[in-house]
């Protein structure tokens, strides 16, 4: 009988289930809608369901170790899921002791980029490490911290918000009310919103100019960028030098072995990553150079999300 567990990737319009093996593969996998769901104990029996469908319960071919949930707002510590903005269940959520009435097994819940990292420790680039960052770059900026092989989750259960450094007091408006922070200068959204700034401020010819300001994508710039376009160029310049700063004050208060670059934003290659190891090189703290590593991660995209939710069960499992 194969050892498996059940990981979750709980979305704002679907969320994946997967049932996965000790070796990070993904054996059968399925969603369903979340936000059909306004009732969450009507959405966690379909969950259920669908867990019992993948597994094939009662077939014999797997023994099922444990659920492991990525979940936006998710503590860990608690076990829930705390006024998420996207998900339909507004306020407090008990969502692993509701849970546990459906299933007398392990059961963990985490936030989806802290589920990464742990994803990323187990089955990714990190094996070997026991002090790195996952940075998630994709609408927004999300960040796993891994210290002495073991989560930062810190005295709330909601340590490692690096998304919500502030860069730049007074600077750009982000979406937890706050201004200037990484997320809206780091992330597939602001890179887009750097080069519109850019194409205030220049006179030069662009491909850019094509788009109005409301449909430019990031997926525009890097399209120009690999054409040589100079104002592409320059906005992944200018997002690679606040990820640098980033990631050298970062580096002053951890020292970790890594930073792991991971979503839809690193997959630029070295339009982010030349920009990025110069900035770095210019910032960093002298006894820190070449200390550390930036890397993408090596775990698939399409089941990075249910792998580090599985790896959190693994994890859970066998602590």
């Amino acid at each position: 009988m194969k050892e498996v567990t059940i990981g979750i990737d709980i979305g704002g319009t679907n969320s994946r289930v997967g049932l996965v093996d000790k070796q990070g593969n993904v054996l059968k996998s399925e969603s369903i809608s979340t936000s059909r769901y306004i009732d969450v104990e009507e959405y966690i029996g379909a969950l259920d369901q669908l867990i019992t469908t993948i597994s094939g319960t009662g077939s014999g071919n797997f023994e099922l170790k444990g659920i492991g949930i990525g979940a936006p707002n998710a503590n860990y510590h608690r076990g829930t899921i705390e006024n998420a903005p996207n998900l339909p269940w507004k306020g407090i959520i008990p969502f692993k002791e509701i849970f546990g009435k459906y299933r007398n097994l392990p059961i963990a819940l985490t936030n989806d980029a802290n589920a990464a990292a742990i994803g990323e420790k187990m089955f990714g680039v990190a094996r070997n490490f026991e002090n790195f960052v996952v940075l998630t770059l994709g609408t927004g900026l999300g960040s796993g911290i891994i210290i002495n092989g073991e989560v930062l989750y810190g005295h709330t259960g909601f340590a490692g918000e690096m998304g919500h450094l502030t860069m730049v007091p007074g600077g750009r408006e982000c979406g937890c009310g706050r201004q200037g922070c990484l997320e809206t200068y780091v992330s597939a959204t602001g890179l887009s919103r750097t080069a519109i700034e850019l194409l205030a401020q220049k006179n030069g010819g662009s491909p850019l100019r094509k788009y109005r300001f409301d449909e430019l994508t990031s997926k525009h710039v890097s399209d120009a960028a690999e054409q040589g376009d100079p104002i592409a160029l320059e906005a992944f310049d200018k997002t690679a030098e606040m990820l640098a700063i980033a990631i050298v004050n970062t580096m002053a208060f951890a020292s970790l072995e890594a930073v792991v670059l991971f979503g839809g934003m690193a997959g630029s290659g070295d339009l982010l990553m030349k920009p990025l190891k110069k900035w770095v090189d210019k910032y960093v703290l002298v006894f820190f150079r070449n200390t550390f590593k930036i890397l993408y991660s090596t775990v698939k995209e399409d089941h990075a999300a249910i792998l580090g939710a599985s790896a959190l069960a693994w994890k859970e499992t066998y602590k």
